[in-house]
């Protein structure tokens, strides 16, 4: 490797650094977040209603405003070739522009939100409770609506930020709005005390967690403008300069992302469809998915962000035996760490679920609901990270046609499976039809990279996944055991530190066994990240 090669994976790991600090402080805010929530609401009608309201608004923050978002990726992409000078006037004529599209689509789901909410929860119709979480729904969907424009005002900040090599600002800005909801939170639990979990109060509650996460929304996007003022990267000014050549360049990248990476909305609306169906399924999701996105999106931070850049640099056919040796290495580290963490995830389910979130109105029930659903993903963890890393060999290649095709496909497999699982397993089938449609790409994508690629050495590269596959059922499995065993010593009190304690314990004992299992493996790509790792995390 080459002084000015070294050079550039020092400065990737250290972003990839960054990125995951501010994406695990992001992550347990979310987790302090929902945990307010569940001990306010519960699974109840103010949090089904919020869970329904907030597909759409929500899907558009994560869509437009996201970090490797479509407005992220072209706006990164153009402005990286321009200077300084030339960079602010084309954010500010972009803010403009996608701004009045978004202010047209934020209006428009303000006058139409009966009519999206009639549409996207038809099982409401058929449950006693149904009327009464529509009303609060149509409510909190109107005060949420702004959230349209914001999400791609923010995800052209968080471009900019980028490109002006300015990563913790955009990274950590998202737990703004976990901060807000949770000071809405509070706001109610000053004003109402025990009466916030009364019906009467319902459509109030409703309103002010709606108004707490579009501020959240507002004020990660003044933070943006702000750092962006202050370093000469465009200001929150308008112009209409729409005939830049710069303007174009965007749009050809903008449009056709936005619409490829669209699809994952209809996946997240077909399972809230069928939620409505469920009560306490919308909000329940809602709550197992937190856990899982939290150590998820950190660890795909860590995994993905300093692969993507050397995916990039192997695409000549003549590189392609380096390339597969990486392709490897990705798919051996989201074992490694995924399928551990989908067998504590089973093992623990109860533990995690109660130490989180059993509070106030989160009773036993909810628990038992969320645990399932935590269960349920914790069979397909392996599957979210390793079809992440496939997606990126393709991107990598130039081709984004291929992982669209695959997705359009598993749409109606995602709607096939839903109607298959939902009868026999209720919410759990929810997400396990999310679990096969992740295992269905991954599979697909191999499949198609082999013919790319002129080949992969599959059955060598199934003998390290096998064998970390075996080594984290023999850790849940003794988590597991431990766990019983520590419940009897403990009792039935059910307190934080309880659960921590067992908890603790018990996952303790089963990494211990997975690492001793793992360590017998010598897997050279194992050992090279444990390295990096224990440099990174144990240097003064």
């Amino acid at each position: 490797m080459t002084k000015e090669e070294s050079k550039v994976t020092r400065s990737l790991v250290s972003i990839a650094g960054i990125v995951a600090a501010a994406t695990l402080i992001s992550k347990v805010m979310g987790l302090v977040r929902q945990s307010a929530m569940g001990a306010a609401f519960s699974t109840g009608a103010v949090a089904e209603a919020y869970n329904f309201a907030y597909v759409i608004p929500g899907f558009l923050l994560i869509l437009l405003g996201g970090v490797n978002g479509p407005f992220y990726s072209a706006i990164v992409s153009v402005l990286s070739k321009r200077k300084k000078e030339e960079a602010a006037p084309l954010v500010e004529t972009m803010t403009t522009l996608v701004g009045g599209v978004l202010l047209i689509v934020s209006i428009l789901l303000i006058f139409f939100a009966p009519t999206l909410l009639d549409l996207t929860t038809p099982g409401l119709n058929q449950r006693a409770d149904g009327a009464v979480i529509r009303a609060i729904a149509v409510q909190q969907l109107q005060i949420m609506a702004p959230m349209a424009l914001f999400s791609g005002l923010i995800g052209i900040g968080f471009g900019t930020l980028n490109v002006a090599n300015q990563f913790w600002l955009p990274s950590i800005s998202p737990l703004l709005s976990s901060i807000t909801v949770v000071i809405a939170m509070g706001v109610l639990w000053v004003q109402l005390g025990s009466n916030i979990f009364s019906a009467n109060n319902a459509m109030y509650c409703g309103a002010v967690l709606a108004g707490g996460t579009l501020a959240g929304a507002v004020l990660q996007w003044i933070v943006q403008v702000i750092a962006q003022s202050r370093i000469g990267m465009g200001s929150f000014r308008l112009r209409f300069n729409f005939n830049d050549p710069g303007v174009r360049e965007i749009m050809s990248i903008m449009l056709p992302a936005t619409f490829s990476s669209g699809m994952l909305y209809i996946n997240w609306q077909v399972n809230s469809i069928f939620a409505s169906y469920i009560e306490g399924a919308a909000p329940a999701l809602n709550y197992a998915n937190l856990l899982v996105q939290t150590p998820l999106g950190v660890i795909s931070s860590i995994v993905l962000v300093p692969l993507l850049p050397i995916f990039s640099q192997l695409t000549e056919p003549n590189n392609w035996g380096q390339l597969k040796q990486r392709i490897r290495q990705g798919l051996v580290l989201s074992a490694f760490t995924m399928l551990p963490l989908g067998a504590f995830m089973i093992a623990l389910s109860q533990p995690i679920v109660q130490l989180v979130y059993k509070r106030g109105a989160f009773d036993q029930k909810a628990s038992d609901l969320v645990a399932s659903l935590l269960i349920a993903y914790g069979v397909g963890m392996f599957g979210y990270l390793a079809r992440d890393v496939l997606v990126r060999v393709f991107y990598a290649l130039g081709d984004g046609n291929t992982p669209f095709r695959v997705s359009l496909f598993n749409i109606f497999l995602n709607i096939f499976l839903d109607l298959i699982f939902i009868k026999p397993f209720g919410a759990p089938g929810l997400v396990l039809a999310t679990v096969g449609v992740n295992i269905s790409s991954t599979l697909m994508l191999i499949f198609l990279l082999n013919r790319r690629l002129n080949g992969l050495p599959l059955l060598a590269w199934s003998f390290p996944i096998m064998g970390l596959t075996a080594a984290s059922i023999a850790g849940g499995f003794s988590s597991f055991a431990v766990l019983q065993v520590v419940e009897k010593f403990l009792g039935e009190a059910k307190n934080p530190l309880t659960l921590l304690l067992e908890f603790s314990i018990s996952g303790l004992v089963g990494l211990i066994v997975f690492g001793a299992i793992a360590s017998m493996m010598k897997l050279p790509e194992v050992d090279n990240f444990v390295v990096k790792m224990r440099k990174k995390f144990l240097k003064k």
